[in-house]
């Protein structure tokens, strides 16, 4: 048991969506700002293993960390606004520790114990918070789902219980719940978030903080906290009203104003945050700069922006430190045509999996390359780069083992590649080192001839068409430190055509832009001087 350290648990009412990830971040944000050093963890009640597996098209992007987990985009979040590097321990799954407990039960483990929800599984639960937390002065845990879904009811309990185990004084309990607003009669409901703290105090918690989430065409009024206060019995200075906001980055600013007494009594620490950093960051995130710019994001998954967060984010911040606006063109990979870049300043063609929207990819990749327009390609954008310039260079089936049975498969399976094991076979996943070529694209953007960076792929560049890919126009430019694995490609004449196997966007953050995608905001600014 930590016993230095303390605990926020952050839970969620009336519907999933409503905030609690941003929430938990913003928490987070606040303490770093007082000088606290911070931890964080989602837990989530599905049955999966990993969020490998997860459709992105319904749950968002699959964001990796650094020792190679498959988690859900909310880390994204806390990687964002805490500038931590996370890891599998800070991503807890049910299925993950249900497969945990059904092996120890197999290996004799148990002793002959009948193993159950409670105890078994809530003490798991437990482990891994303690787990996650060493190290920490504050460790947040935000439970994934609302409180009250059948399979959501293990991790309730397991706070309850570790609040019992740390002492209540050392926990703060955070509901963040929504509040409809019915155009109709033009006023506020809060019978839903009443419900809502009811199924929270019928499992034995009482939160100290209640985080009321509403959208309308006005911002809610004091009464409606007043209100919700007098039903649930939560201390008016413990209800934060979180309104819709222009951009995320204010909310630790909202948290700070409002709950600063409260955050100031729980850590024990009266040093007001140096919120300076956020207020820049709001700032300009709401600065309409003279300067913008149009990227084509060539994806198959249109109808769901969250399927390429981490890549939106890592456009705008790389728009920040140019002092422009980024405007992202959604190009449908299924239908692409010449006419859809005729008003693009830049294309990229983000990571993927399946052959869906492939040959629109490599037409991308084409029509970047042919009309000199700026050009990152992450991950499977690498592959469909390699495959377009093999054609250009004479393999007029050139193709990925992924997608069809070629013998010109310039994208293939290393035989006996070595990767970490997913719940979707082999990947290589996680941090691996490249090295760059000297006075390539690559080294100059880096300014730097070895760097790291976090990946999530199964296929590899086939060297062996080496010759054929030079021959269309790209070199090689960042291998593996060994030289087997190709890490980056670039064009030898061209303003900016550049791709990684990697995932960049993963390492970007708000106030430091990764330089790739600085690289691509400024050969998009250039075309305009």
């Amino acid at each position: 048991m930590n016993t230095n350290t303390k605990y926020i648990f952050v839970t969620g009412g009336v519907l999933s969506g409503v905030g609690k990830g941003i929430t938990a971040a913003s928490i987070g944000a606040v303490l770093q700002a007082k000088g606290a050093r911070v931890s964080i963890q989602k837990c989530d009640p599905y049955l999966n293993v990993d969020a490998g597996l997860l459709n992105p098209a319904e749950h968002g992007e699959c964001f990796v960390t650094r020792d190679g987990a498959e988690t859900d985009l909310d880390l994204g979040h806390y990687e964002r606004f805490l500038d931590l590097e996370l890891e599998q321990k800070n991503a807890t799954l049910s299925g993950r520790l249900l497969l945990q407990l059904i092996n120890d039960e197999r290996a004799g483990c148990m002793h002959g114990k009948t193993v159950q929800l409670v105890p078994h599984l809530t003490e798991a639960i437990q482990r891994a918070i303690e787990v996650a937390s060493e190290g920490s002065e504050f460790h947040i845990v935000e439970i994934g789902g609302t409180v009250g879904d059948y399979e959501g009811l293990s991790f309730v309990e397991a706070i309850r219980e570790f609040a019992g185990r740390v002492g209540r004084t050392n926990c703060l309990f955070v509901h963040v719940v929504y509040v409809p607003y019915l155009h109709a009669s033009h006023e506020y409901k809060t019978k839903p978030a009443q419900n809502a703290l009811a199924d929270l105090r019928g499992f034995g918690i009482m939160p100290d903080v209640v985080g009321v989430r509403t959208e309308g065409e006005t911002a809610a009024p004091r009464s409606i906290g007043d209100k919700i206060s007098m039903f649930t019995g939560v201390p008016r200075e413990g209800i934060i009203m979180m309104p819709n906001v222009d951009t995320v980055y204010e909310v630790p600013l909202t948290v700070a104003r409002d709950l600063g007494a409260l955050l100031g009594t729980f850590s024990g620490i009266a040093r007001e945050p140096d919120l300076a950093m956020w207020r820049r960051l709001a700032e300009r995130d709401k600065t309409e700069y003279a300067r913008e710019i149009t990227v084509g994001l060539v994806a198959k998954y249109i109808d769901n922006t969250d399927t390429y967060l981490s890549i939106i984010e890592a456009l705008k911040s790389a728009a920040w430190s140019q002092k422009c606006e980024v405007n992202i063109k959604w190009i449908n990979a299924e239908k692409v045509s010449d006419a859809d870049f005729a008003d693009v300043d830049a294309v990229l063609v983000p990571g993927g999996f399946g052959a869906r929207g492939v040959e629109g990819k490599i037409a991308a990749a084409e029509y970047a390359y042919r009309h000199k327009l700026p050009y990152l390609g992450i991950c499977l954008g690498l592959q469909v780069a390699v495959i377009a310039a093999a054609r250009r260079g004479g393999l007029r089936h050139a193709h990925s083992d992924e997608f069809v049975e070629t013998k010109q498969n310039v994208i293939y399976i290393m035989p006996g590649q070595a990767g970490k094991e997913s719940t979707g076979g082999t990947l290589r996943l996680g941090d691996y080192a490249a090295t760059l070529a000297a006075n390539s694209l690559a080294a100059k953007v880096y300014g730097a001839s070895e760097v790291i960076e976090r990946h999530r792929h199964r296929y590899e560049v086939n060297q062996a068409f080496r010759e054929q890919i030079e021959q269309g126009g790209l070199t090689i430019s960042g291998t593996s430190p060994d030289g087997a694995l190709v890490e980056f490609i670039e064009a030898t004449d061209h303003p900016y055509y550049i791709a990684t196997q990697a995932h960049p966007e993963f390492r970007s953050r708000p106030m430091r832009a990764h330089p790739l995608f600085v690289g691509l905001a400024q050969a998009a600014l250039a075309r305009h001087s």
